[in-house]
């Protein structure tokens, strides 16, 4: 799980909806991703903590990526759970 900066927006009730982040990539350059859309929504609990799971899409170069973003509501990061490339999907609108 890597930590990620985040910008998001808020619901009224106070669910977080992830916009962007930025990591730093592997050769510690910073890398900014856009989140097209967000597919599914859940919570899980770990250890005792609260979490937001969103599984999200986005489109680089032609290719579908999917990654899961983590939220952990008691300390208000972010995280970047997982990444995976989709070569077979086509973009969706």
């Amino acid at each position: 799980m890597q930590p990620i900066e985040m910008i998001a927006w808020f619901t009224l009730e106070g669910t977080p909806n992830p916009i962007r982040y930025k990591m730093i990539s592997d050769d510690s350059s910073n890398v900014v991703v856009k989140v097209d859309r967000i597919i599914t929504l859940s919570e899980e609990k770990i250890a005792g903590n609260r979490m937001l799971i969103f599984l999200c899409q986005n489109e680089i170069n032609g290719l579908l990526k999917l990654f899961q973003l983590k939220y952990e509501l008691s300390t208000c990061k972010w995280y970047l759970y997982n990444s995976v490339e989709n070569e077979g999907l086509s973009p969706q609108n």
